[in-house]
C-alpha cells in the first residue's frame, strides 16, 4: 500500500512553518524552518515518504515553490483570496495555518491557483519593472511642468520634453530662482535615464527567443502593438489554461461583478478580482484600436449608438481578448473571417 503524506506550508519572509499529516488526519510532524534554500533543500531531502504539499501564494512564495517542487510528488499554490478557511478561525498562528493548509490538501479542497513556469515569471518581472519605470517617468514629466508653473515660467507643453527645446528654455528663463533651475536639470536627467531604461527593457523582451514568434503573431491583429502583445504573452503565460473565452475575459477584469440570491440578480461595476496589468493595458488599447482596425471601429460605433462611451470601450476590449486568445491558442497569425468585407471597411475608413 502506497503511503502519501500531506504537508501544509505557512510561508513568511524569514521562516516557513510546516505540518505533516497522514491520510486519516493524524499529525505526524510539525516544525519551523529558516526561509533559506539550503534549509529547505535539506529538509525536503530527508522526506522518506512521497508527499503532497501546498502553500498560500504570496510575494515570496515563488522561490520557495521552485526550491521544493523537485522533491514533491505534487506541490500547489493556494489562491490567497479564496483561502477563507485560514482567516475564519478565531485563533490564528503559524502552526494552525500550516495545519489548515495540510487539511485542505488532504481533503482535496485547496483552491489552487495557476503557477507560471519559472522562465515566464522571470520575464514577467522584467516587464512589470519596465511598467514601473514608465510610471515614474510620467511622474517626473508632471513634476517638471509643475516646477515651471510654480514660478510662473511660460512654456510650450507639447515641446517641453524635447531635448533641444528644454535646453533653450533653461537658457532663456528669467526671474527664476537658481534652485528651480537646478531641480529642472536634475529632473530632466532622471527622466532621460528612465526613458533609456524602459526602452532597453522593452527591446530585451521583444527580442527574447521564447517571445519573438509569439509576439509577432499577436501583433498581426490590427490595433495590437508591442506593449499590448508583450503584456498579454507574459501575463497569460499559457493560453490553454483558459477553457473558454468567458474565463479569459473574467481574468482580464472586463466583466461586471455578479450577486445572485433567490430571485434577485444584481450586476455591479467591473470586478476588482482581476489581473490589473492586463486590464489597464487592454482598456487603453481599446481606446486606440478602432483607429486602426475597421472591425473594432464598427463594433465601437455600434455600441456608441446606445449612448455610453465607456461601455463601447469595454466591448472593444472584450473583442480584443477574443482575438488575442484565438491567435495565441491556434499559433497562427490573425485572419479576418471575411477578408473582402474587411478590405471594403479599410477603404471606407481611409
Amino acid at each position: 500500500m502506497n503511503t502519501i503524506h500531506y504537508i501544509g506550508l505557512d510561508v513568511h519572509k524569514k521562516s516557513v512553518s510546516y505540518c505533516v499529516k497522514a491520510a486519516d488526519g493524524r499529525i505526524l510532524e510539525e516544525g519551523k524552518l529558516a526561509a533559506t534554500r539550503a534549509a529547505l533543500c535539506e529538509w525536503a531531502r530527508k522526506r522518506a515518504v512521497p508527499w503532497h504539499g501546498a502553500m498560500e501564494a504570496t510575494l515570496f512564495s515563488g522561490w520557495i515553490y521552485d526550491t521544493l517542487q523537485p522533491y514533491a510528488a505534487q506541490l500547489q499554490m493556494g489562491h490567497p483570496a479564496r483561502m477563507k478557511a485560514i482567516g475564519a478561525s478565531k485563533k490564528k498562528t503559524d502552526e494552525l495555518d500550516a495545519r489548515t493548509i495540510a487539511d485542505l490538501v488532504r481533503c482535496d479542497l485547496l483552491p489552487a491557483c495557476y503557477v507560471a513556469p519559472a522562465e515566464m515569471r522571470d520575464l514577467r518581472r522584467l516587464f512589470r519593472y519596465r511598467n514601473l519605470v514608465v510610471g515614474e517617468a510620467v511622474r517626473m514629466k508632471n513634476k517638471i511642468g509643475g516646477l515651471l508653473m510654480e514660478v510662473g515660467a511660460p512654456y510650450q507643453k507639447q515641446r517641453l520634453h524635447g531635448q533641444e527645446y528644454f535646453s533653450e528654455l533653461l537658457d532663456n528663463l528669467e526671474g527664476v530662482p537658481p534652485s528651480v533651475k537646478d531641480l529642472l536639470r536634475l529632473s530632466r536627467g532622471v527622466l532621460v535615464m528612465f526613458e533609456a531604461t524602459q526602452r532597453q527593457l522593452l527591446r530585451r523582451l521583444h527580442q527574447h527567443p521564447s517571445l519573438v514568434e509569439r509576439v509577432k503573431r499577436l501583433e498581426s491583429i490590427r490595433g495590437v502593438g508591442p506593449v499590448t502583445a508583450l503584456t498579454w504573452a507574459l501575463e497569460i503565460a499559457e493560453p490553454q489554461r483558459f477553457p473558454s473565452l468567458n474565463h479569459a475575459v473574467s481574468y482580464c477584469g472586463l466583466t461586471a461583478a455578479l450577486r445572485s440570491s433567490a430571485d434577485k440578480v444584481q450586476r455591479g461595476p467591473i470586478s476588482k478580482q482581476r489581473n490589473a496589468h492586463l486590464q489597464t493595458v487592454l482598456i487603453e488599447a481599446a481606446k486606440l484600436a478602432p483607429r486602426w482596425n475597421p472591425q473594432l471601429a464598427a463594433l465601437h460605433a455600434r455600441e456608441l449608438e446606445r449612448g455610453h462611451r465607456n461601455r463601447a470601450t469595454l466591448e472593444v476590449a472584450r473583442k480584443l481578448v477574443a482575438y488575442l486568445l484565438a491567435v495565441d491558442k491556434s499559433g497562427q497569425p490573425f485572419q479576418p473571417r471575411c477578408p473582402q468585407e474587411t478590405a471594403a471597411q479599410i477603404e471606407k475608413v481611409a
